[in-house]
């Protein structure tokens, strides 16, 4: 660790002599370490998200010994030979590197890189936990970086949102594992970020809880010095204490069946849509596209419903958003299907030109399924 942490060191000092000079800014709780003349959003990031894991975890920051360090680079050669300089491997987008030395310890960031938006968010959720608990059990700390993985910040209007990720919950559902070997392991297991997430999902769900209740204080029996394994047993002993095994297995599992997957949704509103129960089938569409956004079935079915009820614009505004997602798509059918519908939409809505065109386009993409059907509605058009 001292060789590496002069390794650091070293490339801290060949990159300050650089053209670029970096500024130091300080907050509250945050030193952020960033190329001079580079705007700057993550100081007020930062203390945002602090702000938010504390309303949980209820640290005190004065038992910080130095404040948490963030360092931004812009350029990716740069980033990348000081992340592998330090850890010996690359790490896309965002890495907290943890030093035994806590003014060594910071969260590296490549500004601007495709994998930021996604790591920033989990990583210092990581940098957050260890700056007060050095070695939190692990389904802790996986468990929260993958919920508040969901904190997405604004850089605009400079706030953080909340959308719940149920990113992992088909994992979860495919392969159930006992609540009591999450919570008594000490190490990695097959699967852990999901079952991690899925165990602090349930405790989260609802704060009125005896669950959240049981929780929060769990954080209490924490040691800022004790070893993984010893805050595992000390957070088992806690969570069981008023929630045996059995009570708490069975109430884990009740909820996890409860939610329901994209795929799960979007059978539920086809489903609902083939018996005309259109309320179910919208609610179930528009929450489909909440845990996936980027699959064209939920949206081609809100176009079917946009119809059914004449909003004719409305229902373009899905099928085409439907398209961009079909196109990702190997075969043609899916591309066909959408252009069909949009045809029938636009003779619906008056537009014959646009309806025809649409139409020899879902007939020319798949004219097998599409070709007749297409046919048949040009001529009654013309």
């Amino acid at each position: 660790m001292k060789r590496t942490a002069r390794i650091v060191l070293f490339v801290t000092t060949l990159l300050s002599m650089g053209t670029a000079l970096n500024a130091q800014i300080k907050t509250a709780h945050y030193e952020i370490i960033i190329p001079d003349g580079t705007g700057d959003s993550y100081s007020s990031e930062m203390e945002q998200r602090f702000t938010e894991y504390n309303k949980l975890f209820r640290f005190d920051p004065a038992a910080l010994s130095s404040p948490l360090r963030v360092r931004v680079f812009t350029d990716k050669n740069e980033y990348d030979s000081y992340v592998v300089a330090a850890l010996g491997s690359e790490k896309p987008g965002a890495v907290y590197i943890h030093y035994q030395t806590p003014a060594n310890r910071e969260l590296v960031i490549h500004r601007g890189s495709e994998q930021e938006e996604s790591h920033v968010p989990h990583q210092a959720f990581i940098q957050y936990l260890r700056a007060f608990i050095t070695n939190p059990p692990t389904w802790l700390r996986e468990g929260f970086a993958v919920y508040f993985s969901s904190l997405k910040f604004d850089r605009e209007k400079g706030t953080l949102a909340y959308e719940e990720n149920l990113s992992w919950l088909e994992t979860v559902k495919r392969s159930a594992i006992n609540p009591e070997t999450v919570l008594s392991s000490s190490g990695s297991f097959p699967n852990m970020q999901a079952f991690s997430w899925a165990l602090v999902s349930f405790f989260m769900t609802n704060k009125n809880s005896d669950y959240y209740r049981s929780l929060t204080d769990s954080f209490m029996v924490l040691s800022p010095n004790a070893s993984s394994e010893e805050n595992v047993q000390s957070m088992y002993e806690r969570l069981v204490l008023f929630h045996p095994v059995p009570e708490l297995t069975r109430d884990y599992t009740m909820y996890i069946a409860g939610k329901k997957t994209f795929l799960e949704l979007v059978e539920e509103g086809t489903q609902a849509y083939r018996i005309r129960n259109f309320a179910i089938a919208e609610e179930s569409f528009r929450k489909s596209t909440e845990l996936r956004n980027n699959h064209y079935a939920p949206y081609y079915f809100l176009g079917l419903l946009a119809y059914e009820n004449k909003k004719y614009n409305d229902a373009d505004r899905f099928y085409k958003t439907a398209l961009d997602m079909a196109m990702s798509f190997p075969g043609a059918t899916e591309k066909a299907m959408v252009m069909y519908a949009r045809g029938v939409n636009a003779a619906a809505a008056g537009k014959k030109n646009e309806a025809i065109a649409f139409l020899q386009e879902a007939a020319a993409t798949d004219n097998a399924r599409y070709g007749d059907r297409s046919n048949e509605l040009i001529r009654k058009l013309q």
